[in-house]
């Protein structure tokens, strides 16, 4: 009911799957203004005709007011909020979901390497490398000394993921900069250039990516903006997904979701 919104600042699009492993997606497209989430509605698919059709149906007094529509890379959300919107609204890729792609790259190398040293290795030496998966994972200002121990004795039987450990490192200290738009694309482009120096490879589908989106990814340094209200309430989906499953009484499914929103407690 639109006239019981006042006002939209932030425009926010995610797709969430309603059946692990079937690809059945829907889509939450929700509002946000003066730290009040809105739903603004549960798209049928993911397709951009659909999407593109609910953006239109929002009226004109408060599309008028959008300044900054939040979406992951999907094409799909991208072109049909670049065609309803004007050039005034910004669209703005999740900086955690550009994140994720690039680490990703990282992630990939560390499991072609770790099972490159766990037959080169004697056992005892594999061993001094247990963890590595999730230190690897981490912030570097969240290390701790032991983590720090197994990342040198891993980056020394592997300089090419010690590389690309540095170079997502570089990455996510961009994204945490106080810099402008105009700055990040400088400092996103001479990253790229030195990939292509270096040689590395487990980046170079987060480069096609960086490379088609640089304008969609560089929006966030504008006004920091995130979706992080349209995640956490999508992951509050999930888990009531989640604890309902097997539930086939339509009676017990509202039981459920009352008792997890009222924060009571949990069937068993």
């Amino acid at each position: 009911d639109w006239s019981q919104i006042a006002k939209i600042e932030v425009l926010g699009i995610d797709e969430i799957s309603l059946k692990k492993g079937h690809k059945d997606f829907v889509t939450i497209v929700s509002g946000y203004s003066a730290g009040r989430l809105l739903i603004l509605g549960v798209l049928k698919d993911k397709e951009k005709k659909t999407v593109k059709a609910f953006l239109k149906s929002i009226p004109v007094r408060l599309r008028q007011q959008i300044k900054t529509v939040c979406t992951d890379l999907y094409e799909g959300f991208i072109n049909a909020a670049k065609e309803v919107f004007s050039k005034k609204v910004k669209i703005t890729a999740d900086r955690f979901h550009v994140a994720k792609l690039y680490r990703k790259g990282v992630d990939k190398l560390r499991v072609k390497e770790m099972k490159r040293l766990k037959g080169e290795l004697s056992e005892d030496n594999y061993k001094e490398l247990k963890g590595s998966m999730w230190i690897v994972r981490k912030r570097e200002e969240n290390l701790e000394p032991e983590d720090i121990k197994v990342l040198d004795i891993l980056f020394r039987y592997s300089p090419n993921l010690e590389l690309a450990y540095r170079m997502s490192n570089e990455l996510t200290a961009i994204f945490d900069s106080n810099i402008s738009k105009f700055q990040a694309k400088h400092r996103f482009n001479a990253w790229m250039n030195g990939m292509k120096k270096n040689g590395l490879k487990c980046f170079d589908s987060f480069m096609k990516t960086l490379s088609k989106f640089k304008d969609e990814i560089s929006n966030y340094f504008i006004d920091r903006h995130t979706s992080g209200f349209v995640e956490g309430f999508n992951n509050k989906i999930k888990s009531i997904k989640r604890r309902c499953y097997g539930i086939l009484n339509i009676k017990h499914l509202f039981q459920r979701i009352y008792l997890d929103m009222s924060g009571y407690g949990l069937f068993s």
